[in-house]
């Protein structure tokens, strides 16, 4: 009986080690990343603005509540939005990170295929998203945005 007793206390500890990984902090920026883009495909802005600092300021000269009304004019122009991200690079710098990637937005249904939506598209945008550490959570302190062109013209001129 006590062997029985040691061994389960033994096997008790083993998956208890195993179960208690620290998830790194570049997991957890890619979380605040992929959480971002479900509420944006649900239209909730308050989840959005959860992980937005109070002190958010980016070179489009937005704050925090400049976000928020570009945010429900969204909302309202488009009855859905769906969100493909795509080259996503995590950078993490004690308490700064850096996010950047591309991202489809379409006002279409999503089916998973980009083919399927780029008739409805809001258009491809490079995001380059900065975050700093605050009370131990990720918060989105700036984010620069460029419209991409779907297709690369030439640079020659040749058609």
């Amino acid at each position: 009986m006590k062997r029985l007793a040691t061994t389960l206390f033994i096997l008790f500890i083993v998956f208890s080690a195993l179960g208690c990984h620290k998830e790194t902090e570049q997991v957890r920026v890619k979380k605040v990343i992929s959480e971002i883009q479900t509420a944006a495909e649900e239209k909730d802005l308050r989840k959005i603005l959860k992980h937005l600092s109070k002190t958010y300021s980016d070179p489009q000269g937005f704050n925090h509540e400049n976000i928020k009304g570009l945010l429900l004019g969204y909302f309202f122009r488009y009855p859905r939005i769906s969100v493909y991200i795509n080259n996503l690079d995590i950078s993490v710098d004690n308490t700064s990170a850096r996010v950047v990637f591309r991202a489809l937005l379409t006002s279409g249904k999503k089916t998973g295929s980009m083919a399927d939506v780029i008739p409805q598209s809001l258009g491809t945008y490079s995001f380059d998203i900065s975050l700093k550490k605050e009370s131990d959570d990720w918060m989105v302190t700036s984010v620069k945005w460029t419209q991409v062109e779907m297709i690369e013209s030439s640079k020659d001129g040749d058609s």
